[in-house]
């Protein structure tokens, strides 16, 4: 049951913190607007991995581009340090650019087809003048050796003569070169194979502890949220559901959508029923026009008549384990077998 608050934030402060954020576009002429991200508050802590999760359409990518003031914020605030991002224009707002970056999810689209790999990762480098001609080589030639890339082979080649995979540890040496603070992680393994896809995993947990980074996981992947995080975060339709550590979360979901999730995950084993495993049935709303009150009302088993009048507020029901939901899971329970 998505809804709003700030119970879940932490009181010591936070590297990076958004506070009821919303994020609208317009739909055609029409005058309507479609809100993806409806009033969402979250913090990332420095030095851990924020995994974000929920099914696609949620607004996950949306928040990730709207901290990266990619997308620009209809309202609300995305504070970087002491910095509020939303209120910077022009050269104030590029000046944070250095210490905040982003991967992307296509490796290959996101490099400029017509640039050699050399002049790709050290771009961000010529644009803010960090060190001198000599220091710039060196440091590109660093990170592309830390992600397993042969920069004498590699510099002078362009995008197209590699593969997925090596796009995107090319992706991460540039995110990685100008040293930032903290990088948008935007489904960076969803393209590529599973083989690869564990070894960009590996080469993203390596990167964060040589350079001391901090990381916002944006991924549908639930197996793959809860080995990369610290935390994980769950939206349905542009609001926050739930908020926990991975094993608490996984073993003992409190909100009925992440419940719902759980159990979609496939399990290798035949003599397994899937409906036994509970869930959800119904079709999203459209966001154009979602419910009143909770926004997972109408998929809800639990709904009552306050879901439908009230919006829930994050609470917390277990240490560190947050929910916003009037009718939160207990221990062990389960869902009833969708209809």
């Amino acid at each position: 049951m998505a809804g709003t608050g700030k119970a879940h934030l932490s009181p010591d402060g936070a590297l990076l913190r958004v506070e009821d954020l919303v994020v609208e576009f317009p739909v055609g002429r029409s005058g309507l607007k479609v809100s993806a991200v409806a009033g969402i508050s979250i913090d990332v802590r420095e030095g851990e991995t924020l995994g974000l999760v929920g099914e696609s359409g949620c607004g996950k990518s949306t928040l990730g581009k709207a901290i990266m003031q990619i997308n620009r914020a209809t309202a609300g605030a995305v504070r970087f340090g002491d910095t509020d991002l939303t209120e910077l224009r022009g050269e104030e707002l590029r000046r944070t650019r250095p210490r905040l970056q982003m991967i992307f999810q296509d490796p290959i689209s996101s490099l400029n087809p017509r640039r050699r790999v050399g002049k790709i990762v050290r771009e961000g480098l010529d644009i803010w003048k960090i060190g001198d001609e000599a220091s710039r080589d060196a440091k590109v030639r660093e990170v592309l050796e830390v992600v397993g890339i042969d920069p004498d082979a590699a510099s002078p080649r362009r995008p197209h003569e590699f593969s997925g995979g090596q796009c995107q540890r090319i992706s991460i040496a540039r995110a990685v070169a100008t040293e930032p603070k903290v990088i948008i992680c935007d489904e960076p393994v969803s393209a590529l194979d599973v083989s690869v896809q564990a070894q960009i995993l590996n080469l993203l947990e390596d990167m964060k502890a040589r350079y001391g980074l901090t990381l916002v996981f944006i991924a549908h992947d639930l197996a793959v949220v809860k080995n990369v995080s610290d935390r994980v975060a769950v939206m349905y339709l542009g609001k926050l559901c739930e908020v926990a550590n991975p094993d608490d979360l996984y073993a003992s979901p409190a909100h009925p959508y992440t419940a719902a999730l759980l159990s979609a995950i496939p399990v290798p084993d035949p003599t397994v029923d899937p409906s036994a495993r509970g869930g959800v049935g119904g079709e999203i709303p459209s966001p154009l026009a979602p419910p009143s009150g909770c926004r997972f009302r109408t998929r809800c088993p639990f709904a009552t008549e306050q879901c439908a009048e009230d919006e829930p507020q994050m609470q917390e029901v277990r240490p560190n384990h947050f929910v916003a939901c009037h009718h939160p899971l207990e221990l062990g329970q389960r869902l009833p077998s969708p209809a």
